[in-house]
């Protein structure tokens, strides 16, 4: 039986959905069904036998739906496996090196014993909401750094993980 995978998120920018959505894409692209859904219109994970979850970085933490659904589905995710990821560095840092997760996703690491974190590029761009993304977006720190084949090498190992093959093998 194929694994139906959620990858819930939360943002407040929309940039971190789109990371999701890439992610989404190419689990259900390599044989798992997947959607990517807001964090907080998640009611039950009973439907999925995997979860990942994203969400933005602001200020040192991650993004409010992120943590919530994390406290609220505590007893589901500790039965499924569990991928964590970040968004945020408004810069090229996060496709140069690995950046460790922040301290609440780290205690969510252990937490829930998930089986990795990764940390991706954020986006910032006019019209974004927030005082703070203001002052970034004025200052001319705003951008794209997104690194989306790195998202879909990240989505293709929790696919071959899932799956349990190699994918030169799934494939050939």
């Amino acid at each position: 039986m194929t694994a139906k995978v959620l990858v819930a998120y939360g943002t407040t920018n929309g940039s971190t959905a789109r990371i999701a959505e890439t992610i989404a894409e190419v689990l259900t692209k390599e044989g798992l069904p997947a959607e990517a859904r807001p964090a907080e219109s998640v009611v039950s994970l009973l439907p999925y036998d995997a979860v990942v979850v994203g969400g933005g970085v602001y200020a040192g933490r991650w993004q409010k739906n992120a943590r919530r659904f994390l406290r609220h589905h505590r007893r589901e995710l500790s039965q499924r496996p569990l991928w964590l990821f970040s968004s945020g560095p408004l810069d090229a840092s996060a496709s140069e090196r690995d950046i460790p997760p922040v301290p609440g996703v780290r205690r969510a690491m252990i937490r829930f014993d998930a089986r990795e974190h990764i940390t991706f590029g954020g986006c910032l761009e006019k019209g974004a909401k927030g005082f703070i993304a203001h002052r970034i977006l004025e200052s001319g720190k705003g951008g794209d750094f997104r690194d989306f084949p790195a998202i879909e090498a990240w989505a293709g190992r929790i696919a071959n993980e899932l799956l349990g093959a190699p994918q030169e093998e799934r494939k050939g």
